[in-house]
């Protein structure tokens, strides 16, 4: 049988194999998804899937490349944003929140990325990373220094709110146990981003 190269109305090959490639990373983890679960996935064969991706370190850089990329988009549209104070602060957390609930995948492979200390991309990710961090840290100490805001410390604070982001969605099936409930369904998703934004902003306003 002939493999299936044709792109299908809404995504190429290329990019089905970023969508597989990015559900089976996250899965199994690096070490553990080979190409061949990959092309199996998308409904090609190997060498089909290596005519667009050399490797499996490309195909995994890639698909953490289009992570970051519209993460970093989405967080420099709310930061671009002319709000001020709590404005600006819910809009940031909001773009986090709605990316990861759009595609919670991203968040598996960022946790198995963290812990593995970025061996598998070849960089540095928190040096990646660092610059928005430090960035965020500085409006945050700019608004208690102008009173605006509680008096807290801006790095540890944004550490709380990347596990309060991030752990409900990796951590979802551990959850479901403790709710008796799905914990990704729309509506349980929803309550959770609203809590974590009441949350802060309760932390955050005087």
């Amino acid at each position: 049988m002939a493999d299936n190269e044709f792109p299908d109305l809404a995504r190429s090959t290329r990019d089905q194999i970023l969508d597989e490639a990015l559900r089976c990373f996250a899965e199994r983890g690096y070490e553990g998804t080979s190409l061949n679960d990959i092309a199996a996935g998308v409904g090609i064969r190997r060498p089909s899937l290596l005519h667009h991706f050399p490797s499996k370190e490309a195909l995994y850089g890639d698909v953490f490349e289009r992570l970051l990329s519209e993460w970093l988009e989405r967080l420099e549209l709310a930061i671009a944003s002319p709000a001020y104070g709590w404005d600006k602060a819910e809009l940031v957390l909001r773009a986090g929140l709605d990316l990861f609930a759009d595609t919670p995948d991203y968040v598996r492979i960022m946790r198995r990325e963290a812990l593995d200390g970025g061996v598998h991309l070849g960089i540095d990710l928190s040096g990646v990373l660092r610059p928005l961090f430090d960035g965020a840290a500085s409006y945050l100490d700019a608004q208690m220094d102008a009173g605006v805001f509680h008096r807290h410390d801006s790095r540890h604070l944004l550490i709380t709110g990347y596990g309060a982001i991030l752990s409900y969605f990796s951590d979802a099936p551990f959850i479901d146990g403790l709710f008796d409930d799905n914990a990704m369904t729309r509506t349980n998703v929803e309550r959770h981003r609203e809590h974590v934004i009441s949350f802060f902003k309760a932390a955050l306003l005087k």
